[in-house]
């Protein structure tokens, strides 16, 4: 009897491991499951205000707060009002911009490194894998979770501002250290990129560790994206879009002097959220049978 008993959980367990993240979630193997994320919430009023627009008027589905960032606490609150929404963490070690800059949440005796000699982040991610280490990118990064965590956000996984924690080996692996430690999903280069970048197997060592990811991720296919081409590049992307769950991200902000005063890219901003909240998506995605999705069910699978 107890024989066929660990037979059976055995065989449950390879039946399991067989399965795509896509059934796992309960869709069929050759559903098409898209998350479009919003990152940068917190950096400014402007991306607050995007986040909050696409994901009541359009098809924004998740986004990731900069908890380091001055407008942090507009997202927090209304992530803490609407928990049904998806919000993740920015995992933020740079602050980029050229008038507009931002320090550390964990203090800056504990993480010296971070700081350029202007007293904020490095604006490069070069600088910071230069003058910093990753036991400080642990510490910052652990305090930027617990802070969204103690304000109420219903934090559902984390991916990292301009790659910092993912360019480099060792970060990825304090980035996947982060994930383990409080249980999250994470975004997670395809395999395709991983193997352009000669990485390590980190989907394997997600899958060792359970933590769950998207299956793909848009990065390459970014060498083409123009402000004047937005429109085409993405219902061409999503028209190719792979069986199973596919990750994509934007940075939409509303139009206005602060988002044009901050960068340069705010042209190619605006233009995303007219697009991810009009019609015209909503019908691409439609016809396409495309099924949009927030990190949320992946929180909920890893939880279990």
């Amino acid at each position: 009897m107890r024989g066929i008993l660990i037979m059976s959980l055995l065989l449950f367990a390879g039946t399991l491991s067989a399965q795509t993240l896509a059934e796992r979630l309960g869709y069929k193997k050759t559903d098409r499951l898209l998350i479009i994320n919003n990152d940068d919430a917190g950096m400014c009023h402007a991306a607050n205000a995007a986040t909050i627009e696409g994901m009541e008027k359009g098809v924004i589905s998740s986004a990731t707060i900069m908890m380091p960032c001055p407008w942090s606490n507009e997202i927090v609150k209304y992530a803490k009002k609407n928990p049904d929404k998806g919000f993740g963490v920015h995992l933020t070690l740079t602050s980029e911009w050229e008038n507009y800059r931002w320090g550390t949440v964990a203090s800056r005796n504990e993480v010296p490194g971070l700081y350029d000699e202007e007293g904020y982040m490095w604006k490069d991610v070069r600088d910071v894998y230069k003058a910093s280490n990753t036991g400080e990118a642990l510490i910052e990064g652990r305090a930027q979770i617990r802070k969204a965590l103690k304000a109420g956000v219903p934090v559902n996984h984390i991916d990292s501002h301009m790659g910092t924690y993912q360019y480099s080996p060792d970060y990825m692996q304090v980035y996947l250290q982060l994930a383990e430690e409080f249980d999250l999903p994470v975004r997670m280069p395809s395999q395709s990129t991983l193997d352009n970048f000669g990485a390590p197997p980190f989907r394997d060592i997600c899958k060792e560790k359970g933590i769950i990811h998207p299956d793909y991720f848009i990065h390459e296919e970014f060498q083409e994206y123009k402000t004047e081409n937005l429109e085409g590049f993405w219902t061409n992307f999503i028209k190719n879009l792979k069986p199973g769950v596919t990750e994509i991200y934007i940075h939409a902000a509303t139009e206005g002097d602060e988002i044009r005063a901050i960068t340069g890219s705010a042209p190619t901003r605006i233009k995303e959220l007219e697009f991810f909240t009009g019609d015209r998506l909503k019908q691409l995605l439609k016809e396409e049978g495309i099924i949009v999705i927030s990190y949320q069910p992946l929180f909920e699978l890893q939880q279990h």
